[in-house]
């Protein structure tokens, strides 16, 4: 039976790109192209001066040319009187280990006369402060090292700030080890080159493994020295371990008084805690209640009870200045995570909605949402939906009236306008609620588009849907319907959460059927990371897939080996996430699992996008699929877990926007320069139409 079903899904995709290859592809201008969705704008959270009436943010470009970021800072007034004025340079985006850009959180001065902020210009990292009113820009520390975290003090004085090790050591420790041989010990970040291979604090640098598999600096373990810097008078002292300000107040540091501290913020004022408790992290459903914590050790925990804070998906939590309310953002899985903003007074107990919306509040991104800004009388969120870009908004705390401060991505949202966009609610045949978000195909006649599919998390603008490695809109307005579907929930059994991702794809893909939205023998998916794992799933265990995208490698055992090396913590993360032990063993949920034990089940061709850092990890599966003409690896050098490089990111929308067209509807590009790419692919269709 299986051998019959293959046969058919390899005949349909054969036949199809047979019909279709005499109708050779012309190029013509994109709607929404590749090109404008790496480039456009993104922001930093936006942050209120002191007295509510200025906003600070970073925006944020990719120039593919030279293939770097271009960020700049802004300050503009809260009542969006008059437009953003540019006060000074970013720098060069600084990321954590997986590529993911960390907050660039400024400072406010006292007076509101200065934004403080961490930079790396000129091959260094600074302290930088940029008067508001864009006259001046100066760099506030001075030293060989590079800085790790700053303080302003409460008068807005004295700059306080912690340093590593100086660049010319780290260069020198560096060139060391390249010099005698690295040693492999547990903490060697086995699969990627060892020398200057990652980027760390926005530089190439030689890396270490830190927990698990994050990477950090090779002297990343070189406690920091704490140094202060007068700011009158540009004095600079060490300061003794006893004067080291005191870190932010963390979830563990009330571990004592409050069970299951997610999230908090303080009221500056009086010292009150607004604070978000969950359950276990394994639970599939976690229990979010909103609470206020007085000053104090001995204070009572206020709950609230209200309706709009009881049971609900509540995501984020900030104190209005001056005020008894806490404002909190709720994020129904059940609505998409579409964001509504509310106020919750902590002593009269009433909650008054503010704002609802189809998309986010609070930013974008596949980890969740930012903050807004907030002042006394209204809130700066960056916001975002499907089918429109981020930009700056004014939402008014009284009335919920939104205004647009700032849109640098307005071109963009005029094109996305002319796709349809439609945000889906359906069940599978188990009765789970799913959501996701459809760009619907141009068609060119009557019969259903090809649908591409992905999933995980799909949160305001899915440019690149989730993992930001497929161009969804380009997909769409080039013919094949694209279809982001949310993750309803993550079980710690690993076979559970892929059941319900490959029910979650089917039923979508059953119903976009029978509504002749879809044909469902032309269904391409792509995934990154937990998407790229239910992917290879559905890959094993059903043909509804006619062409896959990996843009990250899954479990096998070439990623048993080298995680291997890690210890007991590798291992023990194995066994209670995936319930895997040695591959040896060869157990059911390794066969289960594993591309490497079900080669002979996978009949769709695989493109293969993988990360530096990451492609040896499913060598043992990628190669003996190349060798059978079933997939096309490509490695992109120096990436992590997400690739951010913008030469990069073109390349891999154009691949997943040429493969899915190629294979979906029998489209090849004309470019010469892409000639060879389709030489392999269509040796790929030929051997498939020979397996049948």
């Amino acid at each position: 039976m299986r051998f019959v079903l293959c046969r058919t899904m390899v005949r349909r995709v054969v036949c199809l790109a047979v019909l279709l290859s005499a109708f050779a592809a012309s190029t013509h201008a994109f709607a929404v192209s590749p090109r404008q969705l790496v480039e456009m704008a993104d922001f930093s959270s936006p942050v209120v001066s002191p007295d509510g009436s200025r906003v600070a943010f970073r925006i944020q470009r990719a120039s593919i040319e030279r293939d770097t970021y271009d960020t700049v800072w802004y300050v503009q007034p809260m009542d969006g009187s008059s437009p953003p004025q540019r006060v000074g340079d970013g720098g060069v985006p600084l990321r954590d280990s997986a590529g993911i850009e960390l907050p660039p959180t400024p400072v406010w001065s006292p007076d509101g006369r200065w934004i403080y902020y961490r930079a790396r210009l000129n091959d260094r990292i600074d302290i930088w402060r940029a008067s508001a009113n864009g006259d001046a820009a100066e760099r506030v520390t001075q030293g060989d090292a590079d800085v790790r975290d700053f303080s302003l003090s409460v008068d807005g004085k004295v700059l306080q700030y912690s340093v590593g090790p100086t660049r010319e050591d780290v260069a020198a420790a560096e060139q060391a080890e390249y010099d005698r041989g690295v040693r492999v010990d547990r903490s060697t970040p086995l699969g990627q080159n060892l020398f200057r291979s990652g980027a760390t604090g926005g530089r190439l640098a030689t890396q270490r493994l830190g927990l698990i598999f994050n990477r950090v600096d090779l002297t990343d373990a070189v406690p920091d020295r704490w140094k202060a810097v007068d700011l009158a008078t540009g004095a600079v002292r060490d300061l003794a371990p006893s004067e080291k300000p005191a870190a932010a107040l963390t979830a563990a540091d009330l571990a004592k008084q409050v069970n299951h501290v997610w999230k908090l913020d303080r009221d500056r004022a009086s010292g009150r805690l607004a604070l978000l408790t969950r359950t276990a992290e394994t639970t599939d459903h976690p229990q979010i209640v909103l609470a206020m914590l007085p000053a104090g050790s001995t204070g009572r925990v206020v709950t609230c009870v209200a309706k709009a804070c009881s049971g609900k998906a509540i995501s984020g939590v900030q104190w209005r200045p001056g005020s008894d309310e806490v404002i909190f953002t709720v994020s129904p899985y059940s609505d998409g995570f579409a964001q509504s903003i509310y106020r919750w007074n902590v002593d009269t107990g009433v909650v008054t909605p503010v704002a609802t919306s189809t998309g986010m509040f609070g930013g974008e991104g596949s980890w969740g949402p930012g903050v807004c800004g907030v002042s006394p009388t209204a809130l700066a969120c960056v916001t975002a939906e499907a089918n429109r870009p981020a930009r700056l908004e004014r939402v008014d705390l009284q009335t919920g009236v939104r205004a647009v401060l700032f849109d640098p991505n307005q071109a963009l949202a005029q094109a996305i306008s002319g796709i349809p966009m439609q945000r889906l609610r359906w069940t599978d045949a188990k009765g789970q609620t799913l959501t996701g978000q459809l760009y619907s195909a141009r068609r060119t006649g009557t019969a259903p588009p090809p649908l591409f599919v992905t999933y995980y998390r799909c949160l305001g603008f899915m440019r690149g849907g989730s993992g930001d490695e497929w161009p969804l809109a380009t997909m769409a307005e080039q013919g094949i319907s694209t279809l982001c579907i949310n993750a309803p929930s993550f079980s710690s059994d690993a076979a559970t959460r892929y059941e319900v991702g490959q029910s979650a794809v089917e039923s979508a893909i059953n119903r976009l059927a029978a509504e002749g939205k879809a044909d469902r023998s032309k269904i391409g998916m792509g995934g990154l990371s937990f998407g790229s794992e239910a992917m290879m799933w559905i890959l094993i265990h059903s043909h509804a897939i006619a062409a896959a995208s990996m843009a990250s490698p899954t479990t096998s055992p070439m990623y048993y080996l080298l995680g291997s090396n890690i210890g007991d913590p590798f291992v023990s993360l194995l066994r209670s996430n995936w319930q895997l032990g040695n591959p040896d063993e060869a157990s059911a949920p390794w066969r289960q699992i594993s591309p490497t034990f079900n080669l002979g089940r996978i009949d769709a061709p695989i493109l293969m996008q993988f990360s530096e850092q990451e492609y040896m990890h499913g060598l043992d599966y990628a190669i003996p699929m190349m060798r059978s003409n079933r997939a096309d690896l490509y490695v992109f050098p120096h990436e992590p877990h997400n690739k951010f490089q913008p030469k990069h990111k073109l390349a891999v929308y154009e691949r997943n926007l040429d493969w899915f067209r190629f294979w979906l509807l029998g489209v090849e590009d004309p470019a010469p320069e892409k000639a060879p790419q389709y030489v392999y692919w269509r040796s790929m269709r030929s051997s498939l139409h020979d397996a049948r």
